[in-house]
């Protein structure tokens, strides 16, 4: 099993509702009514929170890759 099948099966159905929405989102292009902040140390790291939910992705120039999907504790935002 992989991390994200991991953090996936940690997830509520309403969890997975949302992560799903913001993902396709993400994947539009469409950041206007996300919560959206670009990460300090990091110029084109970015995470989007949603209740207890976080995704942190790279953007750079068409590309987008998500990192990870986490819920919110104090790891959330350490570097790897």
């Amino acid at each position: 099993m992989d991390k994200i099948d991991k953090i996936l099966n940690k997830l509520s159905a309403k969890e997975k509702s949302k992560l799903k929405e913001i993902l396709l989102q993400i994947d539009r292009g469409n950041f206007h009514d996300l919560d959206l902040k670009k990460l300090k140390a990091r110029k084109d790291v970015f995470r989007v929170r949603k209740g207890n939910i976080r995704i942190i992705f790279r953007k750079t120039n068409q590309t987008i890759k998500i990192l990870t999907v986490e819920r919110r504790d104090s790891k959330t935002y350490k570097k790897r």
